[in-house]
């Protein structure tokens, strides 16, 4: 692994652990092995460290969204798989995106720092939310907002339903989070919610 890699890993390790503030340039140096201004040469600052862990957290995400034909920046694209797809195969793609949020290590770490960040910066508050709120808000708007006028989905407010569909699986994300050993059961409370939303508004 060369140092530049390594550097993000240690670093989104500590500011999950710690907290963005709570950790300087000199810790993290010291957890790669290396010293501070040997760190400055692949990067400029803390804040630049951050910004390259948030960058290789949206590429990761979205290189894994790719491999279940989910693309959360283009509803367009993902049109005419969500008008023939069944409520076995949403489960299961609901299902690997949680997964993946849970048990991939760097993406776990990354919420877990966002968690602790967005009670105590104003700018990382704002940044949770368009990562973990309004992007996929948006997203599911979009994309509902084009089912519907293709007639395979219940002729409803998209944002509305897209809030529908959005919240209860943002709460058992979290629920997963807390409690770990709940995970089997909000799994099986996150396939009846989909499997209902399916059952209720699917016009296919």
């Amino acid at each position: 692994m060369d140092t530049k890699h390594k550097i993000l890993l240690e670093a989104l390790r500590l500011f999950s652990q710690k907290g963005y503030d709570a950790v300087g340039v000199e810790q993290i140096a010291a957890a790669v092995g290396i010293k501070a201004p040997s760190l400055y040469k692949h990067y400029r600052s803390k804040q630049d460290i951050f910004d390259a862990i948030f960058e290789e957290t949206a590429r990761r995400y979205e290189a894994f969204t790719d491999t279940i034909s989910i693309h959360v920046q283009n509803s367009a694209q993902d049109l005419m798989m969500f008008e023939k797809i069944t409520a076995d195969d949403l489960v299961e793609k609901v299902k690997s995106l949680i997964d993946y949020s849970l048990h991939d290590e760097y993406i776990s770490q990354f919420r877990r720092m966002m968690t602790i960040e967005q009670f105590r910066s104003p700018a990382l508050s704002e940044l949770y939310s368009q990562r973990y709120v309004n992007q996929i808000h948006n997203y599911h708007k979009e994309l509902f907002t084009r089912m519907i006028e293709a007639g395979v989905l219940a002729e409803e407010d998209p944002g509305v339903l897209a809030m529908m569909y959005d919240a209860p699986i943002l709460v058992l994300l979290g629920e997963c989070d807390r409690h770990p050993e709940k995970e089997d059961e909000c799994m099986q409370t996150l396939e009846a919610h989909v499997r209902l939303f399916y059952k209720t508004f699917n016009r296919k």
